[in-house]
């Protein structure tokens, strides 16, 4: 089959892009020719398979089709524009260049079908070209929802004219049925899956490790956090959870916080403020990178107050590396006591509790690999 995939965020820096490029992969693997339609800074090349970049501007960047950077529903590593934040001329640039471009692909790369990520603009460009669609909806496009109603119109057009929606947990299954009025019999629960030639256990040296990522710290334990800087992924619970831990183990234990958004310089004061001394943040991490940091760590946390499926905790399972996040959203799903543990959202005691347990078990490596083989 001839498959068009069209998302709103580049293949790299949110959950949904990852997902999307490892789809492609996939899909390529099976023998089907595939492009994908995705926002970026600069024209692309994956070796796999065909894409077309939406150019937006970063303002240093002269060759753009959009004059504003591409919006996000939270943030993004290149962006913290958000959808919320454009003015009304600027959202029907946005929703035209789509149309246009998904309407431009449909006839010059003639799909069988379209596969659009979120249920947000890119449906509603797949139903202009009355060609058979399904749509992932990926939870921050419902939060998106509920912020701000501009696009309604467009989202509920879009979702129902898709053939099928896929959703990543039981959450945003609920969600979207609530939301959007989607029965029963066209959605379809499918958990998020990850790269597996990619995310896998490896040998590794510790301290240089350690030194690659310009880490001076040389404690017994390391605790990683994975995702963006923003409110609902709970890092400044982690922080807190961080001095409790730090106080009963003085110099044991090593934070490490891998990514950045728009809550960067809010959290580095409360590091400074909770007078942390083992906490260490790397700004934006990639994921061949970040396979490094989940195959030295301990325990990786997700203390996210919403979550709609966590894609880091899986990858950070197919390491080996054991998962305490929040019970709620898409976590419940997959996380249980086999591969880490589940605590209260906000709770920053019972965080740090979880956490300690996890770092001090007696089953370390029988434990890793049985997250290896859950994953």
């Amino acid at each position: 089959m001839r498959i068009l995939l069209v998302n709103h965020f580049p293949l790299e820096g949110s959950g949904s892009g990852v997902y999307t490029k490892n789809l492609a992969r996939a899909l390529v693997n099976l023998g089907h020719s595939v492009k994908v339609i995705f926002p970026e800074h600069k024209r692309m090349n994956y070796p796999e398979f065909e894409s077309r970049e939406i150019l937006f501007t970063n303002y240093n960047n002269d060759n753009y089709e959009i004059d504003f950077n591409f919006p996000c529903f939270t943030s993004h590593p290149r962006s913290n524009n958000t959808f919320y934040k454009l003015t009304d001329l600027e959202m029907k640039k946005y929703i035209d260049k789509f149309v246009s471009v998904v309407e431009e692909e449909n006839k010059k790369f003639k799909p069988d079908i379209i596969h659009s990520q979120h249920l947000w603009i890119t449906p509603y460009a797949a139903l202009q070209t009355g060609k058979p669609y399904l749509v992932t909806a990926h939870g921050t496009d419902l939060k998106g929802f509920v912020k701000d109603s501009r696009y309604h119109k467009y989202a509920i057009e879009g979702a129902k004219g898709a053939k099928k929606i896929i959703t990543i947990s039981k959450q945003v299954d609920s969600d979207t049925e609530k939301l959007y009025k989607i029965v029963p019999n066209k959605r379809e629960i499918i958990l998020n899956g990850y790269d597996n030639n990619l995310f896998k256990t490896m040998e590794l040296d510790r301290n240089e490790t350690l030194k690659e990522f310009d880490i001076s710290d040389r404690n017994e334990y390391i605790v990683v956090f994975a995702g963006k800087l923003t409110h609902f992924k709970g890092v400044d619970i982690l922080l807190k959870a961080a001095k409790n831990y730090e106080s009963q183990y003085n110099g044991k234990i090593t934070t490490i916080i891998a990514g950045n958004g728009e809550l960067y310089e809010e959290l580095m004061n409360l590091k400074r403020s909770l007078n942390l001394k083992n906490v260490n943040f790397l700004g934006h991490v990639n994921q061949e990178r970040l396979v490094k940091l989940y195959n030295i760590a301990d325990v990786s946390t997700v203390p996210s107050r919403t979550e709609p499926f966590g894609l880091v905790a899986i990858e950070a399972l197919a390491c080996g590396t054991p998962v305490v996040g929040t019970n709620q959203g898409g976590l419940p799903d997959f996380i249980n006591e086999n591969v880490g543990s589940l605590v209260d959202v906000e709770d920053d005691l019972e965080l740090s509790e979880a956490i300690i347990r996890e770092l001090f078990r007696k089953d370390k490596i029988e434990r890793s690999e049985a997250c290896r083989k859950y994953a």
